[in-house]
């Protein structure tokens, strides 16, 4: 068979003369090869840009590039090997064939770029593909060769030229598969794996050409004469394609080198922009996180702040009132103890909403400052449109709201401060409308107050004397002990005695414990208090424990509730009665009732702790407050005092007699004995006694003494 004048499958002819003695130059052959690794690794370098391009345009931009390279690599490899090929006769190229030859190659070069581009496909696709370029490059390199022209006559061994065909099928395999292998890979691994596939292409290419050129024959045809080779310039030829290959090839490859980079660059703006687009989402949403109550959505204390300060300048400037209303939710902390934080939570939205709905919804700014503290900012032109809309809050609040099954009316404390007659800054206005509102709770709650100055005064005062109580425990100084005794019908004799504790102030004199007992429970001094109050009882009872005169002597001594709730009181009652040598059965707690409202089982866990060891107890103003019946049977208590209120007027108040009446009767029937507060005459008396009170206190029988004045009255038997 004959194609473009060259045998392939026909053997040698039986007359002529075999050319046996052809060579190769070696740079040449060593060129070619190096041609064939340059475009290969282009032809892998723009597949991996057509990858990365976004835009279709840039895609066959790349395309097109890797097609030029690789075919330009394909076809200079083959060129240049043909110009390495060395034979002893004349030898030159047809020019119209050998541009033929490009042709092929560059189609060939479009199919693998082509199927480079496509989608993952499976490996039988590439197997197809890798066909069909095999036989392009066999057809490029055939072509080529068929352009040779020289008196001998060119033969083909059919098995070389068969392998030929394979190895450049092979070769096109490995070039979609090494180049599907590679894609997506970055960094010097990768280029690494990238150099050495191109090793790997660039030989297989050159195997291809040189197994086709292995299986080429020259025959000098029979009486013909061999004319000898002239000069060639076929290294020179051979060097000038080379290098304006590689130029070409080097230049795609730069270009593709600086699109990567561009990309990167491009890439990296799109992910600054993507990172300054979230940075600006992140702005956004910690400044709702930093002004906003995630729980309400309302203004929280910060942006309530900043609010305040812009409009307060306004207000400077242009003139005109403000209103600074503090609220305060009324026993909202049982909400929370006894139907849990999330009930609460739920219930602190809608008393947002109800807040919200009794404002100017454009006009006014209503915050949560935190658990249930809310204020609210208006404008106004007198003092009268702060109270209604105080009151119309008021109003809404006690709107039945149901809650975790339940129905329930909730109430408000306000207090309210205005500018400019209040103060002049945001703080002074917040604290002067904070005092207010302090004022309200203390007057029962439910109710509104204006700042005034009074309250700025009292307010002074009472940080004046918190911290001069803090000095006075710190110091030791200025605390005493008065004792108030406390006669038993039986002995006819003072058989008990009251603890009650006194601060002489160095400049106020004998401040009266309404005013000081309240301040230290607010201020946490109450505990210190309570501490020390209990470790100065249970010391001079130890002392009086020795003397013949007092050793009869029980001592009652009053805890707060705050007191009694440590979790460690237990212990450290105990360790103060060892470390007084006091006597625990002649030692009487007073409790009040407002203990028990919320505390039930754990005040029945610690009274039952310390009556184990001899310790007992006396429910103190008993009437005043909520005990239920079903609490009182359950606690471990010894005695009950009846509130001096009711023994004031039980000669004038028929209730008052009824109530003391049912209160003596009660302990009777548990099994308590009784004792009656504030017994200051002696009708008082023989009425309790008439209805079997056991035990009495008050002026009748005594005022409180000084441990000094006591401890003389018994000695002189008075």
């Amino acid at each position: 068979m004959e194609w473009l004048g060259l045998p392939f499958i026909t053997g040698l002819p039986d007359s002529g003369q075999v050319i046996l003695s052809c060579t190769h130059n070696p740079f040449l052959v060593l060129l070619a090869y190096v041609v064939a690794c340059v475009g290969s690794f282009a032809m892998l370098d723009m597949a991996e840009r057509v990858d990365h391009a976004q835009k279709a345009q840039s895609q066959r931009l790349w395309r097109l590039t890797g097609t030029a390279c690789l075919a330009g690599g394909i076809w200079a490899m083959h060129f240049i090997g043909m110009l390495a090929f060395q034979a002893p006769v004349e030898v030159h190229y047809a020019l119209p064939i050998t541009l033929a030859s490009l042709m092929i190659a560059l189609l060939a070069s479009w199919l693998v770029m082509l199927t480079l581009s496509q989608a993952q496909q499976t490996l039988w696709c590439y197997v197809k593909a890798s066909v069909c370029i095999g036989l392009g490059i066999a057809a490029m390199h055939y072509v080529g060769m068929g352009a040779m022209r020289s008196e001998a006559a060119a033969y083909f061994e059919p098995t070389l030229f068969t392998l030929s065909v394979l190895i450049a099928m092979l070769a096109g395999l490995a070039a979609l598969l090494i180049a599907r292998q590679l894609r997506g890979g970055m960094g010097l691994p990768h280029q690494l794996k990238k150099y050495t596939a191109s090793l790997v292409l660039g030989a297989g290419l050159f195997s291809m050409h040189f197994t086709g050129m292995a299986a080429f024959n020259l025959v000098l045809p029979a009486g013909s004469v061999l004319t000898p080779p002239g000069e060639n310039d076929h290294l020179q030829l051979g060097l000038t394609l080379a290098v304006m290959t590689l130029l070409i090839i080097g230049s795609s490859i730069s270009a593709a080198l600086a699109d990567k980079k561009l990309q990167h660059k491009e890439h990296d703006l799109q992910r600054v922009n993507a990172l300054l687009s979230q940075l600006d989402q992140a702005r956004m949403s910690l400044q709702q996180v930093a002004h906003y109550d995630a729980l309400t959505s309302l203004v929280n204390r910060r942006g309530f702040n900043q609010l305040f300060a812009e409009k307060l300048s306004e207000k400077t400037k242009e003139g005109g009132m403000l209103a600074v209303v503090f609220l305060d939710i009324d026993h909202f902390k049982r909400i929370n103890d006894s139907l849990g934080h999330d009930a609460g939570d739920e219930l602190l939205k809608v008393l947002a909403s109800h807040i919200k709905s009794s404002v100017r919804s454009h006009e006014d700014v209503v915050a949560r400052f935190g658990g249930d503290e809310f204020c609210i900012l208006i404008g106004l032109q007198d003092r009268e449109e702060a109270r209604q809309m105080a009151q119309r809050i008021m109003m809404k609040m006690k709107e039945p709201i149901e809650l975790a099954g339940r129905r329930m009316v909730m109430t408000t404390s306000i207090g309210i401060s205005l500018f400019p007659e209040d103060g002049s800054t945001c703080e002074e206005l917040l604290k002067n409308a904070d005092l207010a509102l302090y004022q309200s709770k203390g007057n029962g709650r439910n109710g509104l107050n204006f700042f005034s100055a009074n309250l700025k005064t009292r307010a002074t005062l009472e940080l004046q004397l918190e911290e001069e109580l803090r000095h006075a425990l710190r110091e030791n100084i200025g605390l005493m002990l008065y004792y108030q005794p406390i006669f038993d019908l039986k002995t006819g004799l003072v058989s008990k005695l009251e603890a009650l504790v006194r601060w002489q102030h160095p400049v106020h004199g004998l401040v009266p414990p309404s005013e000081f007992i309240p301040l230290a429970e607010e201020s946490g001094l109450i505990l210190p208090l309570g501490h020390w109050v209990m470790e100065t009882a249970l010391r001079q009872q130890a002392r009086w424990r020795q003397d013949p005169q007092f050793a009869r002597l029980s001592l009652a001594i009053n805890v707060s509730a705050r007191q009694f709730l440590q979790d460690d009181f237990v212990a450290q009652v105990l360790a103060l009665v060892r470390q007084t040598g006091a006597n625990p059965a002649q030692i009487k707690l007073e409790l009040t009732e407002s203990l028990l409202l919320d505390n039930v089982d754990s005040v029945i866990a610690t009274m039952r702790a310390l009556k184990a060891h001899g310790l007992g107890f006396s429910l103190d103003d008993f009437g005043t407050g909520y005990s239920s019946l079903s609490y009182l049977k359950r606690l471990p208590l010894d005695q009950i005092k009846i509130d001096q209120g009711f023994v004031r007027d039980v000669l004038l108040d028929a209730s008052d007699a009824a109530i003391a009446r049912s209160i003596i009767a009660l302990a009777g029937s548990l099994g308590l004995s009784v004792i009656a507060e504030g017994v200051e005459t002696t009708a008082h008396h023989q009425f309790l006694l008439a209805h079997g009170c056991q035990a009495f206190q008050g002026y009748l029988f005594g005022r409180p003494l000084t441990l000094e004045d006591f401890e003389s009255r018994v000695r002189q038997g008075v």
